[in-house]
């Protein structure tokens, strides 16, 4: 995997991805309005989105009729440099039609316990908890 970042003025970069993707990156500077998410705040939501993705694959191979999954994520940060997460919770909001409770609990755990290679790093200075609610989408 390969990415590029190159700076483009003020605070801001571009990141661009091997496969073509790229994002603005970016914090505010003296007041000045932020440009894009910061790293950090990139590596929250890499961790969110790793989890999400696994959840969703985890019930659809479980043929659970899941219509969409959210992720809310609230973490705190260390006070001094390197500034690194010390708490990180994810709150997952699984939406669908007769979903299985036992099927949604274990396809979350499963994520953020095994597969979610994002969780498993930051795991490494945060405390990373989570919860869930399922959301009936059949009325």
């Amino acid at each position: 995997m390969k990415s590029t970042i190159t700076w483009v003025g003020d605070r801001t970069f571009t990141g661009q991805t091997e496969t073509g993707h790229s994002i603005v990156i970016g914090t505010a500077h003296d007041g000045g309005a932020k440009p894009g998410p910061s790293a950090m705040e990139l590596v929250l939501m890499g961790a969110g989105s790793c989890s999400a993705w696994d959840v969703v694959d985890i019930l659809q191979k479980g043929r659970q009729p899941v219509d969409d999954v959210i992720v809310q994520l609230d973490a705190d940060r260390a006070p001094e440099p390197p500034k690194v997460f010390t708490r990180i919770h994810l709150h997952f909001v699984v939406k669908g039609r007769g979903l299985s409770e036992a099927k949604v609990e274990r396809a979350i755990n499963l994520s953020v316990e095994k597969y979610c290679s994002a969780t498993a790093m930051l795991e490494k200075t945060a405390t990373v908890t989570h919860d869930y609610e399922i959301v009936d989408t059949s009325a």
